[in-house]
């Protein structure tokens, strides 16, 4: 397979122009393994090597042999580091000199505002206001002097826009989150470097999915090596931003028309045409995991392992169980960031408790009179049954007053009972579904 010759001021391929565009010096695919191996040379001795770390109660669980790589503990909190470092180390320095602007949810900024300060670079930085006030703190404290952050929009795409109209307004240069070959080349020393840890190729990688950048890093090395092929790559994306498989589904890059931005690291509107080239022609399997399942593991995570994982970094372990991998074999997971703000626990247990079947919400018409409220709790309610919310909707007439009920179970299996209690009462009782939008406002 032929690729581009050595770029002279860095001595990896230089496989395209800064501003994303494919140059045509590649015969075959916009990243190889060797431009992979390339970046790997550039990050040495820069971007630390994390830990890969065996999981004791996800093997247990699953059955089979789980390794987590821990790119959480990178000093950005995520494997974006490698990516925007490898990227801003191919300007030359006359590219350097005008400074470089980027948008991201959160973790590729802080990537990028890592490798400015370490290459003594200016950059401005564009955050969507759903980025968790963590991340941009962290941001500015990685970046000092060298960053500039600016809020701007609704999600990551209206931050990117912004973002490009800088770029060309002031000629700096645009910095891509996943959609040039720099970028996916370094985030594919993720795997490079676990493969190495490991010893052999495993069975499996998981690897969560954004834009697609460490997805398509991850399949162009491992495309490159013997044995590669035989590999089962997943890449995994929360159900609310499931871009890549509609892109899957269309045969090419297509916009969503909206997102959840729950899962912030991953929540991404369309992906890349370089990654979709790389993950499309690899033949790797997608999958969507819901974001309350993202919850249940992440709190799994943190009580039973003590790691800290943002929901984009949960996603690869949250996919599991929904990928029945073969007994004993080897699951290679990339636990991809652990920038959570500990703020946002209260919503994680609560989309968590919806999920797994213990927290549900009714409208409950009572009469108005004595002891309508008394009887609920005695005669509807069991034992064990926890009323989390109470409150008053409105009052419709003299005769009754709706309100809005939330119940806690203490397992999943007491519903059937409850909703059995609910239909004998005299009062008007609705079930609310959890797809419902008043649902997804409480959650």
């Amino acid at each position: 397979m032929s690729h581009a010759p050595s770029d002279p001021r860095d001595g990896s391929p230089a496989a395209a122009s800064h501003d994303g565009s494919h140059d045509g010096s590649h015969d075959g695919p916009p990243v190889t393994a060797a431009d992979v191996d390339a970046a790997a040379a550039v990050l040495a001795g820069t971007v630390p090597v994390t830990p890969l770390e065996d999981g004791v109660r996800l093997s247990r669980v699953h059955g089979c042999r789980v390794v987590l790589k821990r790119e959480d503990l990178q000093p950005v909190r995520s494997y974006k580091s490698r990516g925007g470092y490898h990227f801003l180390a191919r300007l030359t320095p006359e590219e350097r000199e005008r400074g470089v602007v980027c948008a991201s949810a959160g973790n590729h900024a802080q990537g990028v505002a890592f490798a400015c300060a370490a290459l003594g670079v200016s950059a401005r930085i564009y955050l969507p206001r759903t980025t968790p006030r963590q991340k941009r703190v962290r941001v500015a404290e990685l970046g000092g002097e060298h960053v500039t952050v600016v809020v701007e929009g609704d999600s990551f795409d209206d931050a990117a826009l912004a973002a490009a109209r800088h770029a060309e307004a002031t000629h700096r240069v645009l910095v891509p989150p996943f959609d040039h070959p720099a970028t996916v080349a370094g985030q594919g020393t993720v795997v490079r470097e676990a493969v190495a840890q490991l010893g052999a190729l495993p069975d499996v990688v998981v690897v969560p999915v954004g834009g697609g950048g460490l997805l398509a890093g991850t399949v162009a090395w491992l495309g490159g090596q013997p044995g590669g092929s035989a590999v089962r790559v997943v890449g995994v994306e929360p159900a609310g931003a499931a871009s890549l498989t509609a892109a899957l589904a269309a045969g090419h890059p297509v916009e969503l028309p909206e997102v959840d931005p729950f899962v912030d690291g991953a929540a991404v509107k369309r992906v890349g045409e370089v990654t979709f080239a790389l993950v499309a022609a690899s033949g790797a399997e997608v999958v969507a995991v819901p974001e309350g399942q993202v919850c249940t593991e992440m709190l799994d995570l943190y009580q039973s392992d003590g790691i800290i994982a943002e929901p984009a970094g949960a996603l690869a372990t949250a996919s599991l169980s929904l990928l029945a991998p073969a007994p004993g074999a080897t699951v290679l997971c990339v636990l991809s960031g652990g920038n959570n703000d500990v703020s946002r626990y209260a919503e994680i247990v609560e989309r968590s408790l919806v999920h797994t079947g213990l927290k549900h919400y009714f409208l409950v018409d009572f009469p108005q009179e004595p002891g309508a409220l008394r009887a609920f709790l005695d005669d509807v309610l069991g034992p064990d049954d926890d009323i989390t919310l109470f409150e008053y909707v409105k009052r419709n007439n003299r005769e009754t007053g709706p309100a809005l009920v939330g119940v806690e179970l203490s397992d999943a299996a007491d519903l059937e009972p409850l909703l059995e209690r609910m239909t004998a009462s005299p009062s008007r009782i609705e079930r609310l579904p959890a797809d419902s939008p008043l649902t997804r406002y409480l959650t």
